[in-house]
């Protein structure tokens, strides 16, 4: 069973997931220290003494004991106990009443969820100890480090630019990147953080208490004893509370989760990232001037992506930008009077700028109510004055801008009610803009700056202004490509019934879409009512226009069209925002990026020959917005990797996108285009997750050139984002590893044996994979049967729906994120791995010498590493066993035969992925070479075993329940007691949301 964890082969063929791959190097950067190890038992003492404290204090004696006796049973065990531990395990389950089984699950819970917080706070000590370590040892750079085009480890600035000077990197090309460096991270809502807000507050209480703690000194035994007594009775509250949403989250609600990263981490954390870069570049390049402030911005598609989220609505886009406004308006106030507090120079002992004078005369004209409040007191103070007024705008945008949110956007700007009837000219007081706001904090720096006086908190904010403005992170729109289609089509068939737009064909569409789009006179009739998707998707595009007017273009400058097949697909929304007013095609100019997205493999195959005849296009060309020194036309393409995995496997799917990134970026060098690839990765490895430093050095050189831009999925931000040090390290090694794969560029990517050797592999693995998943008719239904996918569906985390069309049963219309989240509670965690055995397996039966090449390739080449490193990762997690444990006691009795194949088939594909890539890397077993993420495979390995074992118990229950008649409510153990559906859902679901903590990951 999931115990063993000494195959002779290696393996650990356990349960536990580890870390989330975004955190594995810093766990690795922790364990390296001479102390590591002992640090992170010491803390696991901790943790393990505080959890049972709280068992004993809040259960049942008895209940707490059986509790506890599940964990000792579910230790790692020799391979002869190991079927004495998990027949007793089993055996404690099964005595178990629906009560007891929803303790446990909750323990266990809980058990994970401190594990958690125990590592993040490792992963920030580690991130410290690097950026101290980088100091001290700038000028002594190890001679056995891997050379920079091969380094997978993360970097720091400081240590990223020393070494870049040792290569003789010219200061001007560093410059020259380093002012175009462009990095956009885009937050999204799915797949859905499955922690409650309510428990994110407790668990951010926990680690500050356990934070307290460690610093504690052995002379301070008081204090220490005062804090552990905080800490448990903090864990008994979070204890007596429900884990579960009472309710099904709103968009809105989804976004307040998003937003709070903001607001309690990256606001503050940005400043600082900036002042890590501006220190480490002094040291190694004193000359090079500094990037933009903005160089690493954020987007979100919370509130705005609208595709198959019918609770996605333009009044929902409107009032998600006004909350946005409102944090950062909330953010600046507090700042502004700190700053207040801070400025109280006096004109009788320092100089102040002409023009500082001027605007205090202008504002004295313009707030006379402020002045004869605040002159008197400020009468010799007048930084103090004048952040009086900027208050004052503040407070006037902060009003105007709760106006908005209630009015709605369909609403006139100039209908609002003033802040102040009996001055109507108030309401152009509120700051119409970020600029007006950022030009009266500069005037204020400028006439501090011209009397020799510096003032950090200021700059800080100007920094933050810069990055985030008044609406915080750009709103990206995405909609499926067809609803332009249908809209398109319903309208024509209005207009000219003998020459609807769905009949005709591509070509016939391109050239009929060129000429609208050319053409002065509106095409859609303002009066007619259309069917409710039509207004819907008209309606999208007269908001964003309206968003614009009111926000300005950075507020939503994208518009992403998913399931992009093409040309037809993006000349439809141009045609749709030139309806909207967004595009003057006559005029060469677009308020709004057109990015398609290009998810399946036949389509990112397609996607070169797309937008080759887009660039020879003069209309559309024309329309690209100009970026850099040379003003190039800017065109930014996104990568959908959890569909082509769905759609094709884990490692056909990376070729595919690998290919297509390079003849895309050989597309538009040939064009004189700039690309920017919009990299939709996923949280899990079958989603595109994974380290995000090494998935940016694999990107195929030269495709980069300084511009990225990535999803952050709703499941890694809490580990990448709730804890200050974290988000720095996220931000710096992201940011290192893009200046890295610009500037130290190899030829591996263009070596035609290397390619021939993926081309196969592919075609293989696609191949062994679409037989399973696609051809085999019994699939969906082992999927449906032996994975809890029902049960996810009935969680309430996620605004979105977890099918694409109500009323369909099939695969195709199955989201990727439960796709993968099914696998992953089941232990399968097939999207990650499957094919790649056989892909490697038929490769070397042709030819037995090609492991040499193997073992090269995983040596040279960051790609195929990357691949290797990835699958490895994801199979330590496997545990076949209890996946076994699934099928058997869930799978209905009728599909026994069927659903026994298909296990049998994926047991044998484990094994031979699993024995060729312990061949490739040399490894005795899987993760040798990351000890740390051995270490965390084994800690969760101790605890995650119980949860599957509760999660096929209440899930065969709750199954049975259904198939019998509503009024019958006995299970079919016949024990006599009686549970409802209801209580059997909820203990179901408690072992959901207690394995995907476990596993820190959820899709």
């Amino acid at each position: 069973m999931i115990m063993t964890v000494s195959d002779p082969g290696g393996s650990s063929m356990s349960s536990s997931s580890a870390i989330t791959p975004e955190s594995e190097q810093a766990m690795a950067a922790v364990n390296d220290a001479p102390v590591g190890g002992q640090l992170l038992q010491q803390r696991l003492a901790l943790v393990e003494d505080l959890w049972q404290t709280v068992l004993r204090s809040e259960c049942p004696a008895e209940q707490a004991e059986r509790l506890l006796r599940m964990k000792q049973l579910s230790d790692p065990v020799l391979p002869e106990g190991n079927a004495v531990s998990s027949d007793a395990l089993v055996s404690l389950i099964r005595d178990m009443d629906l009560s007891e089984a929803i303790a446990a699950a909750r323990a266990f819970s809980l058990y994970f969820q401190l594990v958690n917080i125990l590592e993040q706070r490792i992963e920030e000590d580690g991130y410290l100890e690097s950026i101290v370590r980088s100091q001290d040892t700038a000028e002594q750079i190890n001679p056995f480090t891997p050379p920079l085009a091969t380094q997978t480890e993360p970097a720091t600035f400081r240590e990223l630019f020393e070494r870049l000077r040792r290569l003789n990197v010219p200061p001007a090309q560093l410059e020259t990147l380093l002012q175009e460096l462009d990095i956009r991270l885009v937050f999204t809502a799915h797949p859905t953080e499955i922690v409650r807000h309510t428990v994110r507050h407790k668990q951010r209480r926990v680690a500050s208490l356990l934070q307290q703690l460690e610093a504690q000194t052995e002379s301070s035994t008081f204090e220490a004893g005062t804090i552990r007594l905080q800490l448990e009775e903090e864990i008994r509250l979070w204890w007596r509370t429900d884990e579960l949403h009472q309710f099904k989250p709103s968009v809105l609600d989804e976004v307040d989760y998003a937003l709070h990263y903001f607001q309690q981490v990256l606001f503050d954390a940005m400043p600082q990232l900036r002042r890590r870069l501006s220190s480490a570049l002094a040291s190694s390049y004193p000359d090079v001037q500094l990037p933009p402030s903005s160089f690493c911005t954020f987007g979100s598609w919370v509130g705005s992506d609208r595709d198959g989220n019918p609770s996605v609505t333009t009044d929902i886009t409107w009032r998600t930008a006004c909350y946005q406004r409102q944090l950062m308006l909330e953010r600046y106030v507090s700042a502004v009077q700190g700053l207040r507090d801070q400025l109280s120079i006096s004109m009788q002992w320092s100089q102040v700028s002409a023009p500082l004078l001027e605007s205090l005369e202008m504002d004295r004209l313009r707030f006379p109510e402020v002045y004869e409040e605040r002159a008197t007191r400020y009468r010799l103070e007048p930084y103090r004055l004048k952040l009086s007024f900027v208050l004052e705008r503040l407070r006037l945008t902060q009003i105007r801008n709760q106006q908005l949110a209630e009015a709605g956007w369909r609403a006139p700007a100039d209908g609002l009610l003033s802040s102040n009837p009996e001055a109507p000219q108030s309401e152009s007081l509120h700051y119409g803009s970020v600029a007006e706001f950022r030009s009266d904090l500069e005037l204020i720096r400028t006439s501090l700056v011209s009397t020799d006086l510096t003032c950090e908190p200021l700059d800080t904010l100007l920094t933050q202004v810069h990055i985030f403005g008044f609406s915080l992170a750009g709103l990206d729109i995405r909609q499926e490509s067809t609803r332009h289609s249908d809209a398109l089509d319903e309208v024509s068939r209005y207009l000219n019934p003998d020459q609807a737009y769905g009949d005709l064909n591509e070509q016939d569409r391109v050239q009929w879409l060129l000429q609208e789009l050319q053409t002065r006179r509106p095409l859609i009739p303002p009066s007619v009512s259309w069917s409710p998707t039509t207004e819907e998707t008209v309606d999208v595009f007269r908001t964003l226009h309206r968003l614009q007017d009111e926000f300005g273009s950075r507020i939503c400058r994208t518009y992403v069209i998913s399931m992009s097949h093409s040309v037809s697909d993006l000349l439809e929304v141009l045609l749709l925002s030139k309806e909207a007013g967004l595009v003057e095609p006559s005029a060469g100019h677009a308020d709004l990026l057109v990015v398609p997205l290009f998810e399946t493999v036949e389509d990112l195959q397609r996607a070169p020959e797309v937008m080759e005849e887009l660039f020879q296009t003069p209309l559309y060309r024309n329309l690209l917005p100009r970026v850099g020194s040379q003003g190039q036309p800017l065109q930014e393409l996104m990568l959908g990797y959890s569909d082509s995995n769905k759609d094709s496997g884990f490692l056909s799917s990376n070729w595919e996108i690998h290919k297509a990134q390079i003849a895309l970026q050989d597309l538009a060098a040939r064009n004189g285009v700039a690309l920017r690839l919009f990299h939709g990765r996923g949280g899990s490895v079958g989603r595109g997750g994974g380290p995000a430093y090494q998935a940016i050095l694999a990107q195929p050189s030269g495709t980069l050139q300084g511009r990225i831009k990535i999803t952050e999925q709703g499941e890694v931000l809490a580990s990448k984002y709730s804890l200050p040090e974290l988000a720095l390290y996220n931000l710096e090694t992201v940011s290192t590893a893009v200046v890295q794969n610009s500037l130290v560029t190899n030829q591996l990517d263009a070596t035609p044996s290397w390619n021939d050797l993926m081309a196969r592999l592919a075609r293989c693995s696609r191949r062994h994979y679409r037989a399973l998943v696609h051809d085999n008719p019994d699939l969906v239904a082992f999927f449906e049967q032996v994975t809890p996918i029902e049960e996810i569906s009935k969680l309430q985390i996620s605004s979105r729906p977890a099918r694409r069309k109500t009323g369909t049963r099939d695969l195709s219309s199955l989201r990727a994120i439960p796709w993968v989240f099914g696998w992953t509670q089941s232990r399968f965690l097939l999207p990650s791995w499957f094919g790649v055995g056989t892909a490697l397996h038929e490769e070397l039966v042709n030819d037995p010498d090609q492991m040499s090449l193997l073992r090269t390739l995983h040596q040279r080449w960051p790609f195929f590493r990357m691949l290797i490193s990835k699958v490895e990762m994801t199979l330590s997690k496997v545990d076949l066993d209890l996946a076994r444990h699934y099928v058997t006691s869930l799978g209905s009795a009728d599909h026994r035969e069927a659903f026994d194949g298909i296990y049998t088939t994926i047991a044998e594909e484990y094994s031979l992925t699993h024995r060729l890539v312990l061949e490739i890397t040399g490894q005795e077993r899987l993760l040798d070479a990351d000890p740390a993420l051995q270490l965390s495979v084994d800690l969760r390995n101790r605890t995650i075993v119980p949860l599957g074992f509760l999660q096929v118990a209440l899930l065969r229950r709750l199954r049975d329940q259904n198939r019998q008649p509503p009024m019958s409510e006995s299970p079919s153990d016949g024990d006599g007691r009686t549970y409802s559906r209801s209580e059997l859902l909820r203990g179901a679901l408690l072992t959901i949301n207690g394995i995907a903590a476990g596993m820190r990951n959820t899709g």
